[in-house]
């Protein structure tokens, strides 16, 4: 639902002229602003901070953000932290996007 979102996001900013189309995918992103979300990277980390804002390339900005990974290939092995703060996710290399939040709120994100 995330992702389908954040490209909903980039077609509305890529659009030309308005639509009516566009405000609506424009409106269920904002919806998730300021909300925890947990990014993952192509490498194998990931990200989890506060939804601050998306490019119409479909960047991502985390702020408060702190980068988990593992210190070793094994699915055992324990995840190391940091704390970054204001970080940019290149679309790129992202590889998946989830928004905590009630079941209630992700059927209006899903109705708008």
């Amino acid at each position: 639902m995330e992702l389908e979102a954040e490209k909903t996001l980039i077609q509305a900013e890529s659009s030309d002229g308005p639509n009516s189309n566009s405000s609506d995918l424009v409106a269920r992103v904002r919806k998730l602003l300021f909300r925890r979300m947990l990014v993952g990277i192509r490498d194998g980390r990931f990200f989890l901070g506060t939804f601050h804002c998306m490019d119409k390339q479909g960047n991502i900005i985390l702020q408060d953000a702190v980068e988990y990974r593992s210190t070793r290939r094994s699915s055992t092995s324990p995840m190391e932290q940091r704390c970054l703060g204001l970080i940019l996710i290149p679309s790129s290399c992202r590889s998946s996007c989830h928004v905590g939040c009630s079941i209630e709120e992700q059927l209006s994100l899903l109705k708008l």
